[in-house]
């Protein structure tokens, strides 16, 4: 994938599922030809199960709908919910599923984390919004804060292309391929190229285990040594490498402004933990650490100086810049810094703590021991993760759980 930038795109921010899930639904309301969704989570709740109404009604329209979901992320479906899809014409993926002895998922590691809509190839939605009711607001304390974006422009078709290629390749690699698109309708094409929606550059950034294994990381990181003024990266889950953590430091310290927005509501304990243990290297280089307080955050964008911001699904931990396959678009243009920007001023003004050293205390002991060694497993990851087997995609189709049937 050539990594430009492709002028002519409007980006729509959207904040959590209240304003996330009405648009992508609306959209595959309107779909004609083709409804491509990728998801790491797929639940059968009341998102769930609006997202299989919606995707129902656009197969039974004549759309080619395609859904792509994490088995370890969507483990459980009941055969009444898959079955409907299958007869209406769905076809369901599931990523690299494997055996689930005395009904543990062991294989977590390399899972497919994206969270891709294509309609139409002619409008497209990245981000890190899942399809589960615990992305509203009315899910309670538990309810995740996200964002997602709906880009429209030159930039879709390379989105379109991008998600094709990942369902032709998945499928080449099972042994099942034959049977499972005999008799299938071929993909539909889209057109090469859009015209242009907006003002905003703009590339599409994958991280994959073969020839994109650290293009996020890379991006991320660059954008971080060009900034002048200022850097805010609100991150759920924030444990990245050695050189990510350097360049933080050495941006501090040359004078820009330095915010970091993590999670102070973890909805995994390990979350904070993990994070504070690099909270004093941070904090001695001058990098302001607020800790998001209202509800787990679940957000991965982040904005540097005037002009550049990402939105997509890559968290700074090992599992994602390293293992997992991520998805973020990269925006180019002042309008969408400035509308992030008072998206994010806003949870660190009303929802967030700010870290300061003396709460956190000397490091003795114990605690001094743990810091030392949680830096310095940041900065040796890439290289252990880079050990690991990186077995190619593979998509099979979708099975139920007799066990978790609903009634």
């Amino acid at each position: 994938m050539d990594r430009r930038w492709i002028p002519g795109n409007q980006f729509t921010l959207l904040e959590n599922g209240e304003e996330f899930f009405p648009r992508v639904f609306a959209c595959i309301a309107n779909a004609r030809r083709e409804v491509i969704v990728e998801t790491f989570i797929l639940f059968e709740d009341k998102v769930g199960l609006q997202l299989q109404e919606a995707l129902l009604a656009a197969a039974r329209r004549g759309a080619q709908v395609d859904i792509t979901i994490d088995d370890w992320g969507s483990p459980d479906f009941s055969e009444r919910y898959l079955g409907a899809l299958r007869e209406a014409g769905v076809r369901v993926h599931s990523f690299n599923p494997g055996l689930r002895p005395f009904g543990w998922r062991p294989h977590l590691l390399r899972r497919m984390h994206r969270k891709i809509v294509v309609i139409d190839g002619e409008v497209a939605f990245v981000g890190g919004i899942n399809y589960s009711a615990d992305h509203l607001g009315d899910f309670g304390p538990e309810a995740k804060q996200d964002w997602s974006v709906e880009i429209r422009g030159p930039l879709v078709a390379e989105i379109h292309r991008f998600c094709h290629t990942a369902l032709a390749e998945g499928q080449r690699h099972q042994r099942e391929q034959r049977q499972w698109w005999r008799g299938r309708r071929q993909w539909r094409a889209a057109p090469e190229s859009l015209p242009a929606a907006g003002e905003a550059d703009a590339m599409f950034v994958v991280r994959d285990n073969r020839k994109h294994m650290d293009d996020i990381e890379r991006h991320y990181r660059l954008g971080i040594r060009s900034a002048k003024k200022r850097i805010v990266i609100a991150n759920a889950y924030f444990f990245p490498g050695y050189a990510f953590i350097r360049d933080l430091r050495n941006a501090a310290r040359r004078g820009v402004d330095v915010r970091l927005i993590l999670q102070g509501q973890p909805d995994m304990p390990w979350v904070r933990t993990a994070a504070t243990l690099l909270y004093h290297h941070l904090l001695k280089a001058g990098v302001r650490i607020y800790e998001y307080c209202d509800r787990p955050l679940h957000g991965k964008v982040a904005l540097m100086d005037d002009d550049w911001a990402t939105v997509g699904s890559s968290n700074l931990d090992p599992l994602s810049l390293a293992l997992n396959l991520e998805a973020n678009v990269i925006i180019r243009d002042r309008a969408f810094n400035q509308q992030l920007s008072a998206k994010l001023e806003k949870l660190m003004c009303e929802s967030c703590n700010r870290i300061e050293m003396d709460q956190l205390g000397e490091q003795q002991g114990w605690g001094a021991v743990r810091s030392f060694l949680a830096y310095h497993v940041a900065r040796l990851y890439p290289r252990w993760a880079s050990w690991l087997p990186r077995h190619v995609p593979r998509l099979m189709p979708a099975v139920s759980q007799p066990a978790m049937d609903k009634p």
